[in-house]
């Protein structure tokens, strides 16, 4: 139990941390744009990558140096494209109506989103395979999968409550300029993650 206890907290403080998949998640579940599998699908991510990183995963990505950096470079580049698109979005009038916002993506383009913020994103694999991978190493036996199961457990939570909580911000964003900040807040997070990836390349 104790170990379960401590991978919920660990792996909170990693995902709660405001990156990429937040923003994405907090803004779906403002518009009600396909929220629940959304936040499915990152919580789907987060197991699979922390499942990954306590059966010995995170070895490989440590021997071989190469699979980051691709993951950086891409990532970086998705970012821009994605802060850059946020920002146009900036310029524009959005309002909430009971059936969300104008414009709203589908679900095939929020999965492809997703999964692109998700799996392009190098501190994925750092937090999740790597270091929870290397965390887990001090738990024997079953304490180390309960470990595991904690950090999982406090992906879902999170992404869930992410997506469900964003309902009480919607009297807010019922204001244009409201989405205005949002959508800048976004662009600055995404291009301040895409300079922190493709800066040390560029040294």
């Amino acid at each position: 139990m104790q170990a379960f206890i401590q991978g919920v907290g660990i792996g909170a403080s990693l995902i709660m941390a405001v990156g990429a998949q937040n923003t994405f998640v907090l803004k779906q579940g403002l518009t009600r744009g396909h929220s629940l599998p959304i936040a499915g699908l990152c919580s789907l991510i987060d197991a699979l990558m922390i499942t990954a990183g306590v059966t010995g995963l995170g070895h490989l990505i440590v021997t071989f140096p190469l699979i980051k950096d691709i993951a950086s470079l891409g990532g970086g580049i998705f970012l821009l494209v994605y802060g850059a698109q946020a920002l146009k979005s900036s310029f524009y009038s959005h309002y909430l109506t009971e059936e969300g916002i104008k414009g709203v993506e589908t679900l095939k383009v929020a999965i492809l989103t997703t999964l692109g913020i998700s799996l392009l994103n190098p501190h994925l694999y750092l937090d999740t395979v790597v270091l929870l991978g290397s965390i887990s190493t001090q738990f024997e036996g079953p304490d180390r999968y309960f470990f595991g199961a904690g950090a999982v457990s406090a992906s879902f939570i999170w992404f869930f409550s992410l997506s469900f909580g964003a309902r009480y911000l919607r009297p807010l964003f019922q204001k244009p300029k409201a989405w205005c900040y949002l959508d800048r807040c976004i662009f600055v997070i995404m291009w301040a993650m895409a300079w922190g990836l493709i800066w040390p390349y560029l040294c």
